[in-house]
């Protein structure tokens, strides 16, 4: 399904702001004192009983796009893109794209005994020798964007990270620093940001980069993405989703959640049943490339996704 191309998007028009209800008063859970914490201890512990595992099906989707992404470059240009995970947090996406691990034995690391007894500075030394083990041949940098700006320190330190930076999009434009790092960036990627930035994001973002640049972009069925695609056809790029094709994110905190994520579904045109209603948020692949840059169709399937966290 293309969801918007250069002349605007296809399905309901959405706000530019995120969904204002997307908080505590509108039901959805926050978590934000485990958000920007030192390290990740206190984030994987508090996530794993919810079976949060996004970023587990992110990461097969991603290395398939930095793939493509090498088959499309010009010949003579970049031969591998530089990846912006955008709300990247203690850099879990950067992890799984550019590390022989899974989300599992991401969960396994931070919650076991070791892990529990030791001090930040010990697991970041912990840490830099676990990446450094499991880093893939095709590695590519990652930058990081987030106004966390001690989970940024925490993926800098043990080399998840290229580069990181807290500006913050929706109140201002990017700094000197992000732009120098954009205008290198070839990917733009997200799994947890689309309840929090908008279209303001994106345009700044894409104001410091140099095309072609890719977007791919995993959203909560709670929000609308049209502002974003919005901004992206602006800029010649076309937005491909599959509706019908879903990722689980995790389990309700509790029924008020689910009712919530229930109602915002609904509210958007979309059917909740046998998703929302069975338990858990869902979210959609949102795919954009400059137009001439498809080069197959866009309802093309994707890869199997691995099996849900147990």
């Amino acid at each position: 399904m293309t969801v918007s191309g250069p002349g605007g998007p296809d399905g309901p028009d959405g706000a530019d702001d995120a969904d204002d209800a997307d908080g505590p008063d509108g039901g959805k859970a926050r978590f934000d004192d485990v958000y920007d914490q030192p390290d990740p201890r206190a984030y994987f512990a508090r996530l794993a009983p919810l079976r949060y595992e996004i970023p587990h099906h992110a990461q097969t989707v991603f290395r398939r796009t930095v793939a493509e992404w090498r088959t499309a470059a010009p010949r003579g240009g970049r031969g591998a893109p530089t990846v912006l995970d955008v709300c990247c947090s203690y850099g879990v996406n950067a992890a799984l794209l550019n590390h022989d691990l899974t989300l599992a034995e991401l969960y396994e690391h931070y919650t076991c005994p070791r892990a529990r007894r030791l001090s930040t500075e010990e697991l970041i030394a912990w840490d830099k020798e676990f990446y450094a083990g499991r880093r893939r041949a095709d590695a590519v940098p990652v930058v990081g964007l987030d106004i966390a700006g001690r989970a940024l320190r925490y993926a800098r330190a043990v080399g998840l990270l290229a580069a990181a930076f807290t500006d913050n999009l929706e109140r201002g434009p990017a700094g000197p620093g992000l732009r120098r790092a954009a205008s290198g960036v070839g990917l733009l990627t997200m799994t947890g940001g689309g309840s929090y930035v908008t279209r303001r994001t994106f345009d700044a973002l894409l104001d410091a980069t140099r095309p072609p640049v890719w977007v791919s972009a995993f959203v909560l069925r709670t929000v609308s993405y049209a502002g974003i695609a919005e901004a992206l056809a602006s800029r010649g790029m076309r937005t491909v989703a599959d509706p019908a094709r879903t990722w689980p994110q995790r389990r309700f905190t509790d029924a008020r959640e689910q009712a919530y994520a229930v109602e915002a579904v609904r509210a958007l045109g979309a059917d909740p049943e046998g998703l929302e209603s069975a338990g858990r948020f869902h979210t959609v692949l949102y795919e954009s490339r400059p137009t001439q840059q498809w080069t197959s169709p866009p309802t093309a399937p994707l890869p199997t996704a691995p099996p849900p966290l147990r």
